[in-house]
């Protein structure tokens, strides 16, 4: 933020955007088409909204020939300004008829807080100028003189801006049209000249502003001429420019995306990471409240308050890459490990989480969590760094290994499950001869995976020694322990009382996660299996690091990746 920007915040929107407008600095302003986009726009970090007749008309689905009404597109701009606090410029194509019209638009603007309108040269009704744009009529000069004369007679805010859009270039009337045009506007009373070309270079933009000579404030729309390095326009002396139609371009590009996804897979599996959060759009709907008042009325499907993960170990099979960091430091895809994990902790509203370190804790990312050490990793496994952190737990409660990767539905279906322990178990993973699997989970029914609504629970997790045994078992496992354990209500305090229990063994130092889920069943606790199918990835060794980042990467935001790999030969899970 520099010097001038709080006093800047603090005007109005009108005052704001006419600043903009005669600033020495090359400014910018973003489309927006609605409440959603303006509050995205503000986010971004512009300063000014261009409230895009083709973006709004396209989000009713009509043309942008004045299909859509001046007061439907009044209506939107209110909860564009409800919003966002950003000036907003409407493009308000001819004014929507003769100066009359103009007249009571800018009154109603004015109601709405909207800081300025920009009008073009061209007959009502109009089309867009991108179509046939040398076959469209413009308005005659003294006609159009006369709209921006009302405009400004009609305005109480003083700062309200009226920009006048020259369509000559456009329309092919050349160069001196354009020019004499605009002086006759500026003479009118515009404050700002917006000359407009389809051309996909600058040229006659640049010779326009050189002509021009400062005599008004030059607003340019470079959408065909894109590619023009920024700077050139800085050099011209252009006032403002405008990004006139990206975002709801980029919607529709998304959207065409996922909805071909969806049709084509039957499911939604491939998209859910990929686009945002319910919880983002009630974000960007400002709905604090509303969180608070499904906490108040509704009692299911509440999320886990905190989560431990166990990320104590280098790594074994990872020395390589591992000398100056732990494995949960390594990165996937542009993040480390374990960021991956805290942001999908905190998308579903887990956010009080604790991280037991151990090997190089020092190199841990402490942001948004609390890190705890448990200073015997070396010589202690998995539960005595769940030791460290039993002091910290408090209601409901994720024990997680900390080289996991998963969709986010896997950790979504586990804290809304109402069983006081629950685990995940992956029933692709059944192959007994795999020595790089471990934590194979017999339960009490196998995963018939057209089958819901039946409760499976666990009956035994291949535990220490076990591992190099569960070949020969007589009984085929079926299914994977993942690593990940939820504990709600009253469990906590049972899984307390039983890491007691087994604290006062001589094995102790030893011993793993499973043993820990097996002794809960041996006390009688009945702990709850979630199937799933794949979906998710250990980093366990170098050729899981290697392939781990094609998973995350298929997490990202839509426009990067859809779907991605199942997951289904997922190895890993100490941590």
């Amino acid at each position: 933020m520099n010097a001038r920007e709080p006093a800047f915040v603090s005007q109005s929107r009108s005052a704001r955007l006419r600043q903009m407008l005669v600033s020495s600095e090359l400014e910018f302003m973003m489309e927006a088409h609605n409440g959603l986009s303006a509050r995205i726009v503000r986010e971004a970090g512009f300063k000014a909204i261009w409230g895009s007749g083709l973006a709004i008309s396209a989000q009713f689905g009509v043309r942008d020939n004045n299909e859509a009404s001046w007061t439907q597109v009044v209506d939107t701009l209110e909860f564009m300004a409800d919003a966002s606090d950003l000036p907003i410029l409407l493009d308000g194509d001819t004014g929507y008829g003769n100066f009359n019209n103009v007249r009571r638009l800018v009154r109603k603007l004015e109601q709405r807080g909207i800081a300025g309108v920009c009008i073009e040269d061209k007959q009502f009704p109009k089309t867009n100028s991108f179509i046939n744009g040398e076959a469209q009529p413009l308005a005659d000069i003294d006609e159009f003189c006369g709209k921006i004369k009302a405009g400004k007679d009609s305005q109480n805010d003083e700062h309200f801006s009226i920009v006048a859009r020259v369509e000559a270039l456009i329309a092919g009337w050349g160069m001196d049209e354009a020019l004499r045009r605009a002086e006759a506007y500026r003479r009118a009373g515009a404050d700002a000249i917006l000359i407009h070309s389809k051309l996909s270079r600058p040229d006659e933009i640049l010779e326009f502003a050189r002509e021009w000579a400062g005599r008004a404030p030059l607003v340019i729309v470079p959408t065909k001429y894109y590619s023009t390095p920024t700077e050139v326009f800085r050099e011209a002396g252009i006032s403002t420019v405008i990004w006139a139609n990206h975002l709801i371009r980029a919607a529709t590009s998304a959207m065409q995306a996922v909805a071909k996804e969806i049709h084509a897979s039957e499911t939604l599996v491939n998209v859910e990471d990929s686009i945002a959060a319910v919880n983002e759009i009630f974000r960007l709907q400002d709905a604090d409240e509303y969180s608070e008042a499904e906490d108040r009325y509704l009692s299911g499907g509440r999320a886990a308050c905190s989560a431990v993960v166990l990320a104590a170990s280098r790594g074994k099979g990872l020395e390589a890459v591992t000398e100056d960091r732990p494995k949960v430091m390594l990165p996937i895809a542009g993040k480390p490990l374990l960021r991956w994990l805290v942001d999908a902790f905190k998308k579903q509203g887990v956010n009080d989480i604790t991280v037991v370190g151990g090997y190089r804790a020092d190199a841990i990312d402490t942001a948004g969590i609390r890190l705890v050490v448990n200073e015997q990793h070396a010589q202690t496994g998995e539960l005595a760094s769940l030791a460290c952190a039993l002091d910290k737990l408090t209601g409901d409660t994720v024990v997680s290994y900390g080289d996991l990767l998963f969709r986010s539905y896997i950790l979504r279906d586990l804290v809304e499950s109402e069983a006081a322990f629950s685990v995940v178990v992956d029933s692709s993973l059944t192959d007994t001869e795999n020595a790089s699997v471990r934590d194979f989970a017999w339960c009490s029914a196998a995963d018939d995976r057209g089958l819901f609504g039946n409760k499976i629970v666990l009956r035994h997790v291949a535990s220490g020694q076990e591992q190099s045994s569960a070949a020969s078992a007589a009984q085929v496992p079926h299914g994977r322990w993942v690593g990940l354990l939820n504990v709600r209500g009253a469990g906590l305090e049972r899984l307390q009382a039983v890491m007691r229990e087994l604290q006062t063994r001589d094995d102790f130092a030893s011993l793993d996660m499973p043993a820990l889920l097996n002794a809960l069943i041996e006390a009688g606790e009945s702990i709850e299996v979630q199937y799933v199918h794949g979906h998710w990835r250990g980093v366990n060794d170098l050729d899981d690091f290697r392939r781990a980042g094609d998973f995350a990467h298929a997490q990202a935001p839509f426009a990067t990746a859809v779907g991605g790999a199942t997951a289904n030969d997922a190895h890993g899970g100490v941590q």
